[in-house]
C-alpha cells in the first residue's frame, strides 16, 4: 500500500491509523507514505518507523496569484515524481488521505491502472478530494452529509480512522488524578484559542477548581507566552508546542477545548471526552464549523464561533462544566455513541475488496493471498 497525504496532523494521522491496521493484518506486506516532507510528516512517521518519500508540490487554494502560478508550474514535476515513485515501489493499492500531495500521486496511480481510494475526513471535502472523487475507485467518508459531494456508487461511510494507541487507551480504566483541562489547537497550534484560554483562566481563576491541571498544546509560536502566563497566574500546567502521546493527554482530560478538525473530533469521540469546540474560522468552506455542529446536535460538545467569543464567556463555561460532573458525564456518553473505532478496519476491508475485484479471475481472498503471502 502507498499512502499519500500529510502536511497536517488531520491529514497524516488517519493514514497512520490505516497503515497500522494493514501492518497488523499483513506483517510481511509493504507500506510507503508519499508526503509533503513537512516536519509533522517526518516526525509522526519517524516515531513509528514508517518509511516515506517526498513529492515536490505545493497547494493552490488560498494562495495569491503568484503562488498559484508557481504551484501550477510545479504540477508536472510532482506528477513525474509520483510516476517514478509508483514504478519503484509498485503498490497494489494507493490510498489518499488528503492534502495537496494527494492530487498528483492519485492521478498518476489512476493513469497507471492502480487500485485507488481516498478518505475524506471532513463534512465538506477539500478541493483535492472533490476533484479526485470523480476518478478514484473508492471513497471512504467520515461524517454524514459529505456523501452528497461524491458519486453514490463509490462511497462508503466508515468513520475517521484513529490510531491504535488511542483505541487501546479508551479501553483502559477511567482516569484518576486532579481535574484536568486539555487545550488543543491542532497540530500547528491556534493563536486565538491560546489567547482565549489564557484570558479565561486568568479572569475566572477563583471560580475554577483549586487543584485544576492544564495540558496545553500551543504550537511553536505561543509556547513561551502561554507557559509564562500560567506561571504568573499560579496554576499547574504542562505546556508544549505539540504532544506526540495524545492518548495519554486525552486519557487524563476531564474536559477538552479544541478546534474542530475532523481527526481531533474522531479522537475525542473514541476517548469519550466532552468538549468546548472553537472552529477555525478560515477553514476551507468553513468545514470545521460544520464538523463541530454535528457533535453539538448530538449533545456531545458545545460550539462557540471565534469572533463572538470572549475570554470571560469562555471562562464562565469552563467553570460551569468543570463544576458539573453529571453534565460532563452525559456529554461523554453522547460522544462515545458517535465513536467509530472500527473505521481503520473497515477501510482496510474496503481496500482488500477492491483489490479482489481488480484481480480478474481471482476471488478477493485469492487476490489477497497473492499480494500478501
Amino acid at each position: 500500500m502507498l499512502v499519500a497525504g500529510g502536511g497536517t496532523g488531520g491529514h497524516l494521522f488517519p493514514g497512520i491509523a490505516v497503515a497500522e491496521e494493514m501492518q497488523r493484518r499483513f506483517p510481511k506486506g509493504s507500506l510507503l507514505f508519499a508526503t509533503t516532507g513537512r516536519n509533522i510528516d517526518n516526525t509522526g512517521l519517524g516515531a513509528r518507523g514508517l518509511p516515506s518519500s517526498v513529492i515536490r508540490c505545493q497547494g493552490i487554494k488560498g494562495r495569491g496569484v503568484t503562488g498559484k502560478i508557481r504551484s501550477l508550474l510545479q504540477l508536472p514535476v510532482a506528477l513525474l515524481d509520483a510516476v517514478r515513485l509508483l514504478r519503484r515501489f509498485r503498490p497494489d493499492v494507493v490510498f489518499g488521505v488528503g492534502g495537496y500531495v494527494t492530487g498528483p500521486v492519485l492521478l498518476a496511480a489512476r493513469l497507471m491502472g492502480k487500485a485507488t481510494c481516498i478518505h475524506e475526513q471532513n463534512s465538506v471535502p477539500g478541493l483535492t478530494n472533490r476533484i479526485l472523487g470523480r476518478y478514484v475507485d473508492r471513497i471512504f467518508l467520515s461524517i454524514p452529509g459529505s456523501e452528497r459531494f461524491f458519486p453514490a456508487d463509490r462511497t462508503v461511510m466508515t468513520g475517521n480512522p484513529v490510531r491504535r494507541d488511542l483505541i487501546e487507551a479508551a479501553r483502559q480504566d477511567k482516569k484518576k488524578g486532579p481535574p484536568t483541562l486539555l487545550v488543543l489547537g491542532g497540530s500547528q497550534g491556534a493563536h486565538r484559542v491560546n489567547e482565549l484560554v489564557v484570558g479565561a483562566v486568568d479572569k475566572l481563576f477563583n471560580r475554577l477548581p483549586p487543584n485544576l491541571m492544564i495540558i496545553h498544546q500551543t504550537g511553536k509560536a505561543d509556547e513561551v507566552m502561554v507557559r509564562d502566563a500560567y506561571k504568573r497566574i499560579g496554576i499547574g500546567a504542562e505546556v508544549a508546542p505539540f504532544f506526540h502521546d495524545m492518548a495519554a493527554c486525552l486519557g487524563r482530560a476531564d474536559l477538552v477545548v479544541s478546534r474542530a478538525g475532523a481527526t481531533s473530533l474522531a479522537e475525542l469521540t473514541v476517548m469519550g471526552k466532552p468538549a468546548i469546540l472553537i472552529p477555525y474560522p478560515y477553514a476551507a468552506d468553513d468545514h470545521q464549523l460544520t464538523n463541530a455542529r454535528f457533535l453539538e446536535e448530538e449533545g456531545a460538545a458545545m460550539v462557540f464561533v471565534e469572533k463572538e467569543l470572549t475570554d470571560i464567556a469562555l471562562g464562565k463555561e469552563l467553570a460551569r462544566l468543570l463544576e458539573d460532573a453529571d453534565l460532563r458525564q452525559r456529554m461523554a456518553g453522547h460522544t462515545l455513541r458517535l465513536a467509530r473505532p472500527e473505521a481503520a478496519a473497515r477501510i482496510v476491508d474496503g481496500c482488500l475488496e477492491l483489490l479482489g475485484k481488480k484481480k480478474s479471475g481471482k476471488t478477493g481472498a485469492a487476490a489477497v493471498a497473492c499480494l500478501f503471502p
